[in-house]
């Protein structure tokens, strides 16, 4: 086996000490906002972008579609290279990174050389997020990992709650380049508190560089076949790259099923307590994304509303997430994420019905409430879902469970995008079908979630999984 190097002050089962612990808290808070808003930002600047730089809409876009297929692509690389590097120093280079390209923005004068920044914006978020969730349970005693996975889930849907909003006050005082800029305090402030994060072991293996690159490619290939192909495409062309992106994808799983610590998690995956939850997370974040996506639309087009009364019609669903994904996140610590995930989707799918069955003349308080109900399922499944998954895992495997976790946040939001855009092209995209595609797979989210309470497939307690061993392969 080879040899691991301990780094001075590593982090024990029992999380940080105080209050050194509340510093590297900080930490990820901040950096956490730093790549939501930065992310979400730029959504607000697309149409004054596109005028500034004299493009058009449909190609403005691609700042978003860019920054979302870099981050997909390469979420699990960067997960792997933690493991090689150490965790604080991969959360801390993804910063540096990401803070270097949003200052490039202030140079960018032609789209080509924009897209190349928001790549390289990408780069970091990537390598920040990669990381994140391990060096939470690095940061929280075993007893505690809800809480902190529940607090990191009020930062991402505050900051995303909260970036269009910036993105409107910096654009209505200033150029468009300061949007991105907007969140650079935060870099400013993780990356002053950083010293605090948790020190952890480094793995003398190298680094699969091979691996990584058929994983990027797996990725980046299918799902960027897939969008091409519902934003109109050549059908042929799309079919093809999502076929070649396909035969990557077999070629690399059977080879990552014999490697020892694998960038794709095979490992992990083995485990049916961690399929279980990976399938009910990917399925959630599609539903969630669906309805998210889909209902601005339907509000605009089946009931008229104008497009404040969109956003004050949607806005429940992360408030009420903001209060209940912390109370979830602590009750996973004492109830199984089984049961609290089969409730969950209940109250998502109970919500879901009710939202495709508006009245015919929905008033807000109509729409608010199902929103805030559905949002408040979400919330109770979501936490304790990634809870799972991340404490489930052995210590030496935190990166490559955190890695999962996101990974399956942006593919199943990604695929929920690209499911809406079909819906829309196929018609059916602003009426009730959204919803109830949506509540379908709620159902299979709280089914998967249910079936962890069997007792052949039993959740480790608090700390149980640190001592386990990853597998060599799966077989």
């Amino acid at each position: 086996m080879p040899r691991q190097r301990p780094l001075a002050l590593p982090a024990s089962a029992d999380g940080l000490p105080t209050p050194r612990r509340y510093a590297a808290v900080a930490a990820l808070c901040f950096g956490t906002a730093l790549v939501i808003i930065d992310g979400g930002v730029a959504n607000v600047a697309l149409p004054t972008i596109a005028r500034d730089l004299g493009v058009s809409s449909s190609s403005v876009v691609a700042i978003v579609t860019v920054y979302q297929l870099m981050l997909v692509m390469l979420m699990l690389p960067f997960a792997g290279l933690g493991e090689r590097i150490g965790l604080k120093r991969m959360y801390q280079v993804g910063q540096l990174i990401f803070t270097v390209a949003t200052l490039l923005c202030f140079f960018a004068k032609s789209l080509p050389f924009l897209l190349v920044v928001r790549a390289a914006q990408a780069v970091g978020a990537a390598g920040a997020l990669a990381v994140a969730s391990a060096l939470i349970r690095q940061t929280y005693p075993a007893q505690q990992l809800g809480r902190g996975l529940g607090i990191n889930s009020v930062i991402v849907s505050s900051s995303a709650a909260a970036a269009p909003t910036i993105g409107g006050l910096v654009l209505s005082v200033a150029p468009w380049p300061w949007v991105f800029a907007s969140a650079i305090p935060f870099a400013i402030a993780s990356l002053a508190l950083g010293r605090a994060l948790p020190d952890t072991p480094r793995r003398d293996r190298k680094f699969d560089v091979l691996g990584a690159v058929m994983c990027a490619a797996m990725f980046g290939l299918v799902i960027g076949g897939a969008e091409s192909a519902v934003h109109g495409d050549s059908p042929v062309v799309s079919i093809a790259i999502v076929a070649i992106g396909v035969a990557i994808g077999i070629n690399y799983v059977r080879r990552e099923r014999t490697t020892p610590s694998p960038i794709l998690p095979v490992d992990l995956l083995g485990r049916p307590v961690i399929a279980l939850s990976t399938l009910g997370g990917f399925t959630a974040f599609v539903a969630s994304m669906t309805l998210l996506l889909s209902t601005p639309f339907r509000l605009t087009h089946e009931f008229g509303f104008t497009a404040a009364a969109v956003g004050a019609a949607i806005a429940p669903w992360p408030l009420t997430n903001m209060i209940v994904a912390p109370l979830t996140g602590w009750l996973s610590d004492r109830i199984p994420a089984g049961l609290l995930g089969g409730i969950g989707m209940a109250i998502s799918m109970t919500a879901l019905v009710l939202i495709a069955f508006m009245p015919a003349d929905p008033s807000y308080f109509d729409i608010a409430w199902r929103m805030a109900l559905c949002g408040s399922g979400f919330g109770t499944f979501l936490p304790p879902n990634a809870r799972l998954i991340i404490g489930s895992a052995p210590r030496a495997r935190a990166a490559a469970a955190g890695g999962l976790v996101s990974t399956v946040r942006l593919v199943g939001q990604t695929t929920g995008a690209t499911l809406v855009a079909a819906l829309l092209a196929a018609g059916v995209g602003a009426g009730r079908t959204p919803p109830l595609v949506a509540a379908g797979l709620a159902l299979v989210a709280g089914l998967c979630s249910l079936a962890r309470l069997r007792p052949s497939i039993r959740e480790p307690k608090a700390g149980e999984a640190d001592d386990a061993q990853p597998a060599a392969s799966v077989r």
